[in-house]
């Protein structure tokens, strides 16, 4: 024992930790970005591996082709679904099934044994016509590189300090924001959406809510504000006592009033106000407003009179195969041990990279075609036919984790018959009404703004009252849900949308 009464030993302790091989990486970023940043994704792949190269228009065979890659019954094989230049030999059935990225972690150690073969003649034969190079290399020259939110987001919480289930909660919620940067789901309607823990997902929210810009992951318009008067040491200020105690009167300017039950001057309210005026009430809206950012949907969904259709969007996503000069120059046995050890490394990175994006067309084409199947209502007959859904529920008809549809929808569009919306639109919890059917959260918002939109001007209906409404409805809600859900669609309270003309 030392003299200051402390001791040193040395203990062995035994602990686990998850590192990701660099082709896993590879495989979950392909998974998770949209069609869009996909293709930027390729690009570097093949600048960086010279055995990679891009599928000429020269000597593709019509008679050759398969069927169309972006497309497939939704009644029909789900082994027919949607990659692009899917191989047909029956090698490459093996790989078929095996969808599930949440596996990751199992297989570091065969990856290159188990998709070896089966990747060798990836590539395949679809057509590829002068047209559909052209639209895409005028999409390449077309369209902003700069991040979006999400993937500004997404490369902070990767150099922070989260748990592997967090880093997958802030994949769903940063997946979750809207286009001011406003966390548009609870944590615990977040875990209940992607099968994760509480504590993950709280864990998730509070990283975010630290992340730049400041007021990002801000539930309100309060909260961002009072966010971004903290991170620059004004949390006990006149401004913020204002929005925390007093947002009401700040929305109405009530000054005179302000000034009152604060006990503080005109001047100093009036100086406050400006104060908060200088901040930003939409903090994610700096990512959109000047890059010209294009969603573009990564699968529509449509009627054509024969039944629904899935067709994928592959339209911007190249198509790649190893290149035959370096088989031959390895065949012919004239490079060094070290030059064919590196052709063989790059092919069998090719190779991988080929096969995650079929891969990824195949997992995206799966999760759409249950989304169908589950919401054939709202693709029928619209938004007030939605119906409560999880992903846990798809991950288990598809045969896949919960992550694994997290991730395979962040980020990511589909077209319907109603609009271009969001694959997380489909994922909401909900309600039973009074004769035991399943009712979303989206198709009540619906309700609620069906209201406000019918009621009388004059007299506009308070949250209980539309409380009342719902409950006439079979919908039974609290008001403080009500409330929620105002706010979210934007709807002033009653005495703010009484028209006193």
């Amino acid at each position: 024992m030392s003299a200051g009464g402390y001791s040193q030993e040395l203990r062995q302790r035994q602990t686990q930790s998850l590192v990701l091989a660099p082709q896993l990486r590879q495989s979950l970023k392909i998974l998770q970005v949209a069609a869009l940043d996909l293709r930027s994704v390729i690009q570097e792949e093949l600048q960086a591996n010279p055995t990679l190269e891009e599928l000429p228009m020269e000597g593709m065979s019509p008679e050759k082709d398969g069927p169309d890659a972006g497309e497939a019954d939704a009644a029909g094989d789900d082994a027919a679904a949607g990659a692009e230049g899917t191989p047909a030999e029956a090698g490459a059935e093996t790989k078929r099934d095996e969808m599930d990225f949440s596996k990751e972690f199992e297989i570091l150690g065969k990856i290159d044994d188990d998709w070896r073969d089966d990747m060798a003649s990836a590539g395949g034969s679809q057509s590829y016509t002068s047209a559909d190079a052209e639209r895409r290399q005028h999409f390449f020259d077309s369209v902003a590189t700069e991040p979006s939110l999400q993937e500004h987001l997404m490369r902070q919480a990767e150099m922070g300090d989260l748990s592997p289930d967090a880093l997958t909660a802030m994949q769903h919620l940063v997946g979750s924001l809207d286009d001011r940067g406003f966390l548009t789901v609870s944590a615990p309607d977040a875990a209940l959406q992607t099968g994760l823990s509480l504590e993950s997902v709280q864990e998730a929210v509070a990283a975010l809510k630290s992340f730049d810009p400041p007021g990002i992951g801000a539930q309100n318009l309060a909260e961002c504000l009072l966010v971004q008067l903290a991170a620059k040491g004004r949390s006990e200020s006149l401004a913020s006592r204002i929005i925390r105690d007093h947002f009401e009167l700040l929305a109405r300017r009530r000054i005179p009033e302000l000034s009152r039950k604060l006990g503080a001057a005109s001047d100093d309210v009036q100086g406050a106000i400006e104060e908060i005026g200088k901040l930003d009430p939409a903090p994610g809206r700096r990512f959109a407003e000047d890059h010209n950012r294009v969603v573009v949907p990564d699968v529509t969904v449509e009627h054509d009179g024969n039944g629904w259709k899935i067709h994928l969007n592959s339209d911007y996503i190249p198509r790649l195969r190893i290149s035959s000069t370096y088989r031959d120059l390895i065949a012919k046995g004239a490079l060094s041990k070290g030059e064919r050890d590196y052709l063989r490394e790059r092919m069998r990175a090719g190779k991988f990279l080929i096969d995650s994006i079929e891969q990824r067309q195949r997992t995206i084409e799966r999760i759409t075609r249950e989304i169908l199947k589950a919401q054939m209502p709202f693709f029928e007959h619209g938004v007030s036919l939605l119906k409560p859904l999880t992903m846990t529920q798809i991950a288990d008809v598809v045969g896949v984790h919960e992550t694994t549809v997290s991730r395979a929808i962040a980020n990511k569009y589909i077209r319907t018959p109603h609009g271009i919306l969001e694959f997380k639109y489909f994922f909401t919890p909900g309600y039973q009404n009074d004769s035991g059917a399943s009712v979303s959260n989206t198709s009540v918002k619906e309700m609620i703004a069906a209201l406000v939109a019918a009621e009388d001007k004059a007299s506009p209906s308070s949250d209980q009252e539309l409380v009342s409404k719902l409950q006439e409805k079979g919908i039974s809600i609290a008001r403080r849900t009500v409330a929620k859900y105002r706010e979210e669609l934007g709807i002033l309270p009653s005495n703010l949308r009484r028209d006193y003309k």
